[in-house]
């Protein structure tokens, strides 16, 4: 994507800035040396601000490290330490391209918990693929809610993409087989297959998920090309358990950050590359329909540690 992170109105502080504000205030490393005290007040900042356990200790280990050597003795130091060690995290988790097919329609597979603003960031894709040229045919595969399905239909016109449903009460795998058909037979160039929400905790749902990536494997070679997850970025740490869950039935490729413009903990991307390893390509950083960002650790780590 061209467009990385855009300057938002200055109505409310950046989200970075929030970040690491909420993750330094009050440290004492900022004012002097490194002690037991001050490292601690450290790893409980970063654990507030949804850093995670893994990355947290790896975080404070490193402070802690380069204070024995004498190379952190203040605020300036310490930030140097901090912003090296989250792009030690960051940066081999980081592919902001989607992935494409060789030949024939581009499958993305899209899923996620209820509520997480999965269907506004399946919008706010196609409109970017479409704006940039692409043929996009949005797929419900969620069969049974009709207003979810209603409100994508919605989008996918406003947009100009091409709209695929099911019958109600109907196979969603069958829906994500016939999007693959009808791409096929009218030179699509992507599909987006929206999944039903479901609570990671619901096994009967999670089979359901399972049989649609099934299908779309055998019906078209090589597909899904990416299968991501969409998570809300005020949950903190939940998001972990979502991408646990959901990485037992399907193979995750990526990962949609939602709502980051309404968090001040924006510490859960490193958690997530730290625990999984797994890229967070995109990020809704507004409500409009091209608010959707690629996800650049530098750009981050930048904003974070800014001056």
């Amino acid at each position: 994507m061209a467009r990385l992170f855009r300057k938002k109105p200055e109505r409310r502080k950046s989200l970075w800035r929030r970040t690491v504000d909420l993750a330094l205030t009050d440290v004492r490393v900022l004012a002097g040396g490194v002690d037991d005290e001050s490292l601690e007040a450290l790893e409980e900042r970063l654990l507030a601000a949804d850093f995670g356990v893994a990355a947290t200790m790896r975080l404070v280990a490193r402070v802690e490290a380069a204070a024995r050597r004498g190379k952190v003795r203040g605020g300036d130091e310490l930030r140097r330490a901090l912003r090296d060690e989250v792009l030690d995290i960051l940066r081999p988790a980081a592919t902001a391209e989607l992935r494409a097919a060789d030949e024939g329609p581009t499958v993305h597979l899209v899923v996620g918990v209820n509520g997480v603003g999965k269907t506004t960031s399946i919008a706010k894709l196609a409109h970017h693929l479409v704006a940039q040229g692409d043929d996009v045919l949005v797929a419900a595969a969620d069969t049974f809610r009709a207003g979810a399905v209603e409100q994508l239909e919605m989008w996918a016109g406003r947009i100009g993409a091409d709209f695929l449903r099911g019958q109600s009460g109907g196979d969603p795998a069958a829906v994500a087989f016939d999007a693959i058909d009808r791409a096929e037979a009218r030179g699509t160039d992507v599909v987006l297959i929206d999944t039903a929400g479901r609570l990671h905790t619901k096994r009967g749902l999670m089979e359901e998920l399972r049989k649609i990536d099934r299908v779309v494997r055998r019906r078209l070679p090589g597909a899904p090309h990416e299968t991501l997850i969409v998570l809300d970025a005020t949950v903190g740490q939940n998001a972990l358990r979502q991408v646990e869950e959901f990485s037992k039935v399907v193979e995750l490729t990526g990962i949609i950050l939602a709502k980051m413009d309404s968090s001040a903990r924006g510490g859960i991307v490193v958690a997530l590359a730290e625990e999984f390893g797994l890229p967070v390509k995109l990020v809704g950083v507004g409500e409009e329909v091209d608010d959707l960002a690629t996800f650049d650790p530098d750009a981050f780590v930048a904003g974070v540690f800014a001056a």
